[in-house]
């Protein structure tokens, strides 16, 4: 980085050090206050002009400084009369504190010697920042934005604090020009990384701080494009313009205003970082004695490239073999046959193919292979040997000195595949198998996946046409989808449709969108999807054929070991060894250690098997440990480890909370953690997977427990994660129940509905759904449920400013939950009922109601309720006026969301923390946590997003950023009005005042 200050290491050429005393012992801090240290002990580094004399020496380089540059650094052109003499003392002073021999005494002045690396703090920053410009410059931004963090982090405050003299000036001034420009680098990399959203708050204070550094809101302004925010981006330039001529008479840069320019055009450039150039495919040549490669071969370039590298060091090597694995119809014989085309210059003695069928019940064996070899090389039938062993060594040494390449297509193991192993350098093999060849030593292993959307749409385009697919480009697309992206089948039905004229795209993605019927449709003359499947499944023995069916009768987008346990009945031990057979048969995939996933068409094939193959038990068949057989218990046993399971994580998250005493009993046990942070993990790790047993238990017997599930997952509502999923789920039990005529299990539903209404600020709508939760629950005597939804109806209250009745609600939910017992609940309606008592005026009440509340919590333990009760009692202090002690508290709140991942209660703690300095006329603070709140997001949608940016144009406009303010109320008004908010009146106010300034 151009400009950066330089600390070479600080030790004289050949000095030695002192073993008995190492000099690593000794550091010193400059990025900050002066200070030294031996070991963990702060040293006593004296007065301030002392410490500017070790400044000067440290910030030396190791070289000696004359007396006179040193008299002339600590006190500039009008120094004391005896300032040598003070010089000498604190001199004398530093060498009593420091190691022997550290500050020496040379030529009539002084230096600092023998330091090893890492011994002063800039001296790591200049090595770190170094360490990220070589990894930016090599492509690797995590590491590189991991290095100027940790350089970064080593500032502390002031450089040089509290240190006289002109030297020390000099060196603050270029010293925080240098931490600037790394923050800038830094900045720029979360940009490029895609970390528009979290840029923009960290980017607002600092150009709040540094106004007239224009990089800086170039960065802003693109930050904010990034973020869909290009009002604002734009007026943050018309700030900056203004600014510069008011403050210097000059106009912005070329480059920002070139930056305005392409904002203004919407250039899809900015849009994104650019991605790096796709690597050029290798022109491909004629083939010899291999089977003719498709006419149609699309996309695998990466996977062309590196088979082709691997090929291509063949001539050095004793042999190169690369392995292909993959599901069927994924395509490897296609792209095993391309790449031996393009191959074929380099083996000009010929290339052998063989069809091992190893997917099929009659492999091809090994010596009669090796006799077709053989023949195909020219050796006289009379000349071929009986025996394997014969043959494979015959079959070596015909290749001795040739440079050939054999395609061993098909494989069904290593055993099967080592006897055609050419074994002599120059030659080189491909091999393709449903089988991941682990044991076929050397091997270059690749496993091949289905194509990317753009390489199944381009697939499909050249069979179809490109005139038929581009008039229904969708409709291609939900073709290639439903194909799970698999060649084999989007070639199916592309064929299909190719040969039928009539038909139109949306016609066969019509047909195809039936999973019942999908496997059915994708075949065209001798091709089948499940043709291919019923080959690996016929492999299959008894226990893993079970296994491969009740597997895929779970939706979501993989499983879990514990989980797949759970659907089988057997010990993780047993299914894990089960599951990693299937997984070498590539019928399923390892998604990550422990998980497993389908292909979608696998899937379907698996739940095909099991209709027909899983039969109930035979009479006087012993029954399972844990309840059903087939599928149905299948899916009982996943829905009861799910359920028990997210109690336990509710348990420890709410410890003291009753709800787990009050859900659906379960027969299979669930996992047990030790701590919150596995449990969490647990929880969001499973969501998706959780919330799709949920819907799947829609209209069977299983839906009470599922709906109780729901229930006990209500944290990752709170936390953002999966909304939209948690949201579709929540609706599709509330309508499964009321066809199913369940008072109690509807009531909870919608009780859980209402919940995720409220978070997402849909109040009309909570409201609806929380008064039948209400009728229903009381009818079914839910006295659980009657408590949470009477909280829920309280915080509607409270949204519409109707406090009195929210009183109401709160205590009505208060007297059932101390009638349960359920303290850490009553704790957090005490809350609520506090913000009530603030909407009526009520304040010091209110803060003893949140002091009530917060002292049970405290109570009970750092739960996330206690969070709850610190955020409550923030914003009564807030009201009351004692804003040191409302950050205070917000402060707790804060560091305990985020430790329990509440991403949008952080937000909407950050808003209240916004509010304070606001409030207490610090307004470059409150913009600064209102961007934090906007990035996050906030508990109550889009009205409290309105709340948040009429704010945080409020304080960009007391910072005089004009522009910028009424981009933020313009946008404000824009979710205001689509919410029908009484808040509009207000922003329309200050857009006019706005206006008329």
């Amino acid at each position: 980085m151009d400009g950066v200050p330089r600390v070479p290491e600080q030790r004289r050429p050949g000095s030695a050090q002192d073993p008995a005393e190492p000099a690593a012992a000794l550091r010193f801090g400059v990025l900050g206050p002066v200070r030294a240290w031996r070991g963990e002990e702060q040293l006593a580094t004296g007065s301030p002009q002392q410490r500017a004399l070790l400044a000067a020496l440290l910030l030396r380089e190791g070289r000696t400084a004359t007396a006179a540059e040193l008299i002339d650094a600590l006190w500039g052109e009008e120094p004391p009369s005896q300032a040598l003499a003070a010089l000498r003392t604190y001199a004398s002073r530093l060498r009593k504190i420091l190691d022997a021999g550290v500050l020496v005494s040379e030529s009539g002045g002084y230096a600092v010697r023998g330091l090893p690396e890492g011994a002063l703090d800039l001296g790591v920053a200049q090595e770190l920042a170094a360490e990220a410009e070589k990894a930016r410059g090599a492509g690797d931004l995590c590491q590189a934005r991991e290095g100027l963090a940790r350089a970064l982090a080593l500032w502390d405050g002031e450089v040089l604090a509290g240190v006289p003299g002109p030297y020390a000036e000099a060196q603050r001034v270029r010293l925080e020009e240098w931490r600037l420009q790394l923050l800038e680098s830094r900045l720029d990399m979360d940009l490029e990384q895609g970390c528009h959203a979290e840029a923009v708050s960290e980017l607002t204070a600092l150009t709040a701080e540094h106004p007239l550094r224009e990089r800086l809101r170039e960065l802003l302004m693109l930050a904010l494009y990034r973020s869909g925010r290009q009002a604002e981006a734009l007026a943050v330039y018309a700030d900056t313009r203004r600014l510069l001529a008011d403050e210097l008479g000059v106009d912005p840069r070329p480059g920002l205003r070139e930056l305005q320019q392409r904002i203004l055009q919407a250039d899809p450039a900015l849009a994104e970082p650019s991605a790096p150039a796709a690597e050029p495919a290798a022109v491909p040549v004629r083939p010899a004695q291999l089977p003719a490669t498709v006419p149609d071969f699309t996309g695998r370039a990466s996977f062309v490239s590196e088979l082709g590298e691997v090929l291509a060091s063949a001539e050095g090597r004793v042999m190169a073999v690369s392995a292909l694995a993959g599901i069927g119809g994924v395509g490897k014989t296609t792209l095993a046959v391309h790449v031996a085309h393009q191959a074929r210059s380099a083996f000009p003695d010929g290339q052998l193919y063989v069809d091992l069928q190893g997917a099929g019940p009659r492999a091809a064996e090994p010596e009669t292979v090796l006799g077709s070899f053989l023949r195909a090389l020219g050796t006289a039938d009379s000349a071929i040997p009986d025996s394997l062993e014969e043959r494979a060594a015959l079959y070596r040494s015909v290749l001795d000195g040739r440079r050939v390449l054999v395609l061993l297509d098909n494989a069904r193991d290593a055993a099967q595949v080592r006897p055609l192993l050419p074994g002599t350098e120059g030659c080189a093999a491909l091999v393709t198998s449903r089988v991941r060849m682990v044991d076929l030593a050397g091997a270059h292993l690749v496993d091949l996946d289905v194509m990317s959307p753009d390489e199944a749409l381009s697939l499909f385009t050249k069979i179809v046409g490109e005139e038929r697919v581009a008039s229904e480009r969708k409709a291609a697309l939900d073709v290639v989808a439903a194909c799970g992206f698999l060649p084999l089948a989007i070639r199916i039905a592309a064929s299909r449709l190719a040969a039928r004229r009539t038909w139109t795209v949306s016609v066969l993605a019509a047909k195809l969108a039936d999973e019942r019927r999908r496997l059915d449709e994708l075949q065209a003359g001798d091709l089948a999807v499940k043709a291919t499947f019923e080959l690996g499944y016929g492999a299959m023995d008894p226990a893993q054929a079970r296994a491969f069916r009740l597997l895929g009768l779970a939706d979501g987008p993989d499983i879990s070991l514990a989980a797949a346990a759970a659907v089988l009945d057997l010990p993780v031990d047993e299914t894990e060894d089960l599951l990693e057979a299937l997984v070498d048969t590539s019928l399923l995939e390892s998604a990550a250690p422990g998980r497993y996933r389908y292909h979608d068409l696998v899937r379907l094939y698996a739940r095909a098997c099991a209709e027909r193959d899983e039969q109930p038990p035979s009479v006087g068949a012993p029954p399972t440990p844990f309840g059903q057989w087939g599928r149905d218990g299948a899916l009982s046993r996943l829905l009861d480890f799910y359920l028990a399971t997210t109690a336990q994580v509710y348990a420890i998250e709410h410890p003291g909370d009753r709800l787990t005493d009050d859900l659906e009993p379960t027969r299979y046990p669930g996992l047990s953690f030790d701590e919150g942070t596995a449990a969490l993990d647990w929880l969001y790790t499973e969501a998706g997977q959780l919330l799709a047993c949920v819907r799947q238990a829609a209209g069977t017997e299983r839906l009470r427990r599922a709906v109780d599930l729901l229930w006990a997952a209500k944290d990752l509502t709170e936390s953002g994660a999966n909304s939209h999923q948690y949201e579709m789920t929540a609706r599709a039990t509330c309508e499964a129940t009321r066809a199913a005529g369940h008072d109690r299990a509807e009531g909870r539903a919608r009780t859980v509905l209402s919940d995720v209404l409220l978070v997402s600020g849909r109040i009309q709508p909570a409201e609806q759904e929380a008064r039948v939760a209400m009728e229903l629950a009381t009818m079914a005597q839910d006295s659980t449920a009657v408590s949470w939804v009477a909280n829920n109806r309280g915080l509607i209250c409270l949204h519409e400013s109707r406090f009195a009745d929210g009183k109401v609600f709160f205590d009505q939910a208060l007297e059932g939950l101390r009638s349960a017992g359920n303290r850490p609940f009553e704790a957090t309606v005490l809350g609520n009922l506090s913000r009530a008592h603030l909407g009526m005026g009520n304040i010091a009440k209110a803060v003893e109601m949140a002091q009530h509340g917060l002292a049970v919590h405290t109570e009970i333990g750092r739960t996330v309720r206690l969070a709850n009760g610190h955020f409550a009692l923030g914003v009564a202090l807030t009201r009351a006026g004692r804003y040191t002690e409302a950050l205070s508290q917000f402060s707790d709140a804060l560091g305990i969301f985020n430790d329990h991942r509440q991403r949008l209660w952080e937000g909407v703690t950050h808003f209240r923390i916004a509010e304070v300095h606001a409030a207490d006329r610090r307004p470059s603070q409150a913009a600064q946590h209102a961007e934090q709140a906007l990035a996050l997001g906030c508990i109550g949608g889009d009205r409290m997003q309105g709340n948040v940016l009429t704010l945080l144009g409020r304080s960009l406009n007391a910072l005089g950023q004009a522009d910028r303010a009424r981009a933020c109320w313009r946008e404000a008004l824009s979710l205001y009005e689509q919410n029908g908010a009484g808040e509009a009146n207000a922003v329309r106010a200050l857009l006019s005042s706005a206006a008329a300034a």
